[in-house]
C-alpha cells in the first residue's frame, strides 16, 4: 500500500502497515434515504487521508459494503485499506469462497487488504485458517485476521496449522470498556499480533452493555472534559487518543456528518501524557481482574 507512513499506521506481523485511523460502517445501509449521505461521508473521509474503511457481510445485509464500494469508485485502490468481515457460519470451504465473492462484488474491487472472522461462533478454526490461506494465495485477500477473540479464543487459535499467521484482532475498547488491558493486550503483545478498536469513543460518548443498558456517559465526564479542555481538543478526538495512545492499536470510529469526520481526523496528532491517563482512570479504572469480553 502507498502513501502509508509508519508514524501514522500499525506495523503488522508480515512487516506490512496499517492506517492508524479507519472509518467504521456499522448501522450504514440500514435506511436507503441516508445511503447517499452515508457514501458521501466516506469518501470526504478518505478525501481527508482516512484511507482504511471497515465493514462486514452482516452489515445491512451486504449494503453498507456497497456504500463502501460506491465511496471508493474511481480511485487508486493501492491507496487504500479495505477490510471486511466473514459470518462465522460461513467461514468454512462450502462457503468462505462465496461470502468473499459477494463482498468483493459489492465493494467494487479484486481483493480485500483484510479478512476477518467476524466472531468466534460455532466455526472451525482449522478450517476457517485453511481457507484464509487459500484466499491468500488466490490473491483475494492479502491478510487475514479474527475478531471480538478473548484470549482463550486465541490460544485455541494458535494451537491449530497456520494460526499463528493472523494478523489482527478487531475487538471493542475505549476508554469505559478497558477489560483487555488486562489479559489480552499483554497475551497479543508477547505475540506480535496488533489490535484494531471498534467502538472507539463507545456509541455516540454513550457505554452500552450487551444487554443494551446504558452504563455511563463519556462526553460528560468531568475528567475527560477536563483532560480534552487541557489539549484544547474536542471530547471525541480526546476519547480516540486515548485509543491511538498505544503504537499496536487502530481505532475505526463510524462518522456521517462531515463535521464529525473531520473531528476524527483531526485526533491523529494528539499525544497523551500519562498524567492525563491517569486523570482519565479516576473516572474509568484500568481492569485489575478478569472481565468477559465486552461487545456489541
Amino acid at each position: 500500500m502507498k502513501d502509508l507512513d509508519r508514524e501514522g499506521s500499525v506495523l503488522l506481523p508480515d512487516g506490512s502497515l496499517m492506517p492508524k485511523l479507519g472509518q467504521g460502517t456499522w448501522q450504514m445501509g440500514e435506511d436507503d434515504l441516508k445511503i447517499e449521505k452515508e457514501t458521501e461521508g466516506l469518501r470526504h473521509g478518505i478525501d481527508l487521508g482516512i484511507r482504511m474503511i471497515d465493514t462486514a457481510e452482516m452489515y445491512a445485509d451486504g449494503k453498507a459494503e456497497n456504500i463502501v464500494g460506491r465511496a471508493i469508485s474511481g480511485l487508486r485502490r493501492d491507496s487504500l485499506f479495505l477490510v471486511s468481515k466473514v459470518y462465522p457460519h460461513n467461514a468454512d470451504r462450502h462457503h468462505i469462497y462465496s461470502s468473499l465473492e459477494r463482498s468483493l462484488k459489492l465493494m467494487e474491487t479484486d481483493y480485500l487488504d483484510m479478512y476477518l472472522l467476524h466472531w468466534r461462533g460455532g466455526a472451525d478454526l482449522s478450517e476457517t485458517v485453511y481457507c484464509m490461506e487459500d484466499l491468500k494465495s488466490r490473491g483475494l485477500i492479502r491478510r487475514w485476521g479474527v475478531s471480538n477473540f478473548d484470549v482463550d479464543d486465541m490460544e485455541d487459535l494458535w494451537k491449530v496449522p497456520d494460526g499463528r499467521k493472523c494478523s489482527v484482532n478487531q475487538v471493542l475498547y475505549n476508554l469505559g470498556s478497558r477489560g483487555i488491558e488486562y489479559d489480552l493486550i499483554p497475551w497479543q503483545r508477547e505475540k506480535g499480533i496488533p489490535f484494531m478498536a471498534y467502538g472507539p469513543v463507545g456509541q455516540a460518548g454513550d457505554l452500552v452493555t450487551q444487554d443494551g443498558v446504558s452504563k455511563a456517559e463519556l462526553m460528560t465526564d468531568e475528567n475527560v472534559v477536563k483532560a480534552a479542555e487541557k489539549h484544547g481538543v474536542s471530547v471525541v478526538q480526546l476519547l480516540l487518543a486515548f485509543v491511538m495512545r498505544f503504537e499496536d492499536m487502530a481505532a475505526i470510529p463510524k462518522a456521517v456528518g462531515f463535521n464529525h469526520i473531520e473531528e476524527n481526523a483531526a485526533a491523529a496528532g494528539i499525544n497523551l501524557t500519562e498524567e492525563d491517563i491517569e486523570l482519565l482512570s479516576q473516572s474509568f479504572p484500568a481492569p485489575e481482574t478478569k472481565i468477559p469480553m465486552e461487545k456489541y
